[in-house]
C-alpha cells in the first residue's frame, strides 16, 4: 500500500480523467493522498476532493508564488479550514527564487504567517524551498522551531542540506527525480538519509519518474521511486513501501 504525501489532483491536466482515475485507486494499492494548496483557489478544490474521497485528504495554504495575495482576511480564511477534520496539513508553503517575482521580503512574510498558524492549529507544514536552502533553513530555525512536523517536499538540495534540515527533527519528501539520470545531489541525499525521515510523493501532474518523464505523472507511478529508494538504500521495495507509509501517516496524524 503506498501513500502519496503530495499531490494536485485539482489541476487541470486531471480534468478530463480525475473521478475515474482517483476511483481506481483502492484497486491499485493507492492507500492515501494528501493533496496540497497553492492558492485560496487550489486549496478550496483540495477540501472539495477529501469531501468526496476518503482516501484523500487536503493541505490548506499559499505557495511562494501567490504570497502576495495573503493578507488578513485570507489569513482567517485558512484558519477557518484547518478545523475540518480531513484538513491534514499546511501547505504547501515556503519560498521559491528561482523566479524574480514575489520579492523574497513578500515571500518570507507569507511564510512566517503560515507557519504561525500551523503553530497555532497544531497542524504539520509541507514546505516548498527552491533555490532557497539558506532561508528556509533560517526562516524555518526561528519561526518554527526544532522537533515540529514539517516535510520539506520535492527535496533537491545536497546530503548536507538534508543533514541541516534533519538535525531539525523534519521529514523529506522524494518523488520521481530521484530517477532522473542527472540527480546526482537527490541520490546522494537519499543515500544517507534514514529510512524513518523520508516521504513518497509524486508532486502530481509533474515530475513524472523515468521511464515516463516529461508526461502527465499520478500516484500510480509510486512503485517506480520506490524501486528507485530501495536500490540506492540496499532495501527492497517492500520495505521501502511500508516505511513510507507507516511515516507519512503519523506524520499527518492518519489512525
Amino acid at each position: 500500500m503506498f501513500f502519496d504525501s503530495h499531490a494536485h489532483y485539482d489541476d487541470k491536466a486531471f480534468d478530463a480523467d480525475r473521478e475515474q482515475l482517483l476511483g481506481s485507486f483502492p484497486e491499485k494499492g493507492i492507500g492515501y493522498v494528501v493533496n496540497a494548496g497553492a492558492s485560496f483557489a487550489s486549496s478550496e478544490r483540495s477540501l472539495e476532493l477529501a469531501d468526496k474521497y476518503p482516501f484523500l485528504y487536503a493541505a490548506v495554504g499559499i505557495h511562494p508564488e501567490h504570497a502576495q495575495t495573503l493578507d488578513e482576511k485570507g489569513l482567517e480564511w485558512l484558519r477557518s479550514r484547518l478545523s475540518d477534520p480531513k484538513v491534514a496539513a499546511v501547505g504547501e508553503i515556503g519560498l521559491d527564487y528561482y523566479w524574480d517575482e514575489p520579492d523574497p521580503l513578500i515571500q518570507i512574510e507569507a511564510f512566517r504567517l503560515q507557519l504561525d498558524l500551523a503553530k497555532e492549529a497544531g497542524k504539520p507544514v509541507i514546505i516548498h524551498s527552491r533555490d532557497a536552502a539558506r532561508d528556509t533553513l533560517e526562516t524555518m530555525r526561528t519561526e518554527y522551531g526544532k522537533d515540529r512536523p514539517a516535510v520539506i517536499h520535492c527535496f533537491s538540495y545536497s546530503k548536507e542540506t538534508a543533514r541541516e534540515f534533519l538535525d531539525l527533527g523534519y521529514l523529506i519528501g522524494i518523488g520521481g527525480v530521484v530517477t532522473f539520470k542527472n540527480a546526482r545531489k537527490v541520490k546522494e541525499a537519499v543515500e544517507y538519509i534514514p529510512l524513518d525521515r523520508l516521504l513518497l510523493e509524486t508532486d502530481c501532474p509533474y515530475l513524472a519518474p523515468d521511464p515516463f518523464r516529461g508526461r502527465r505523472n499520478s500516484s500510480l507511478n509510486l512503485p517506480l521511486v520506490a524501486a528507485r529508494i530501495a536500490a540506492l538504500k540496499g532495501l527492497t521495495e517492500e520495505e521501502v513501501e511500508e516505511a513510507t507509509f507507516r511515516n507519512a501517516k503519523r506524520f499527518y496524524g492518519i489512525d
